[in-house]
């Protein structure tokens, strides 16, 4: 399943179910079918992703301080990190608050 992100201001952007459900979680949204962040509450959406993204670099940050023998290659986490995962949407969030309009989500 796929989570698709739509706003009047920007391109459409489109998550893996697993990717989309989190980053609902973490704006506090309930991930389902479809639903809605309005113009108001997206300073608040940006807010909490970049405060996950703070946490989970201090953790990546504090995994290589504490295994200073490993090289930055192996010390790296595998995969894609969620200040990679969540930059496109915040970008999508922030436009769309500039010009008023909500985003919206559907399966």
């Amino acid at each position: 399943m796929l989570y698709k992100f739509k706003s009047k201001s920007t391109a459409d952007l489109i998550m893996l179910e697993p990717n989309g459900r989190r980053v609902l979680e973490i704006i506090g949204k309930t991930p389902g079918p479809q639903g809605i962040i309005l113009s108001s509450q997206i300073a608040a959406a940006v807010g909490a992703l970049e405060s996950a993204v703070a946490a989970e670099d201090a953790l990546a940050a504090q995994a290589r301080a504490e295994n200073p023998e490993e090289d930055e290659d192996t010390a790296r986490p595998q995969g894609v990190s969620l200040r990679q995962r969540v930059a496109p949407l915040i970008d999508m969030l922030r436009r769309s608050e500039r010009e008023g309009h909500d985003v919206t989500w559907g399966v």
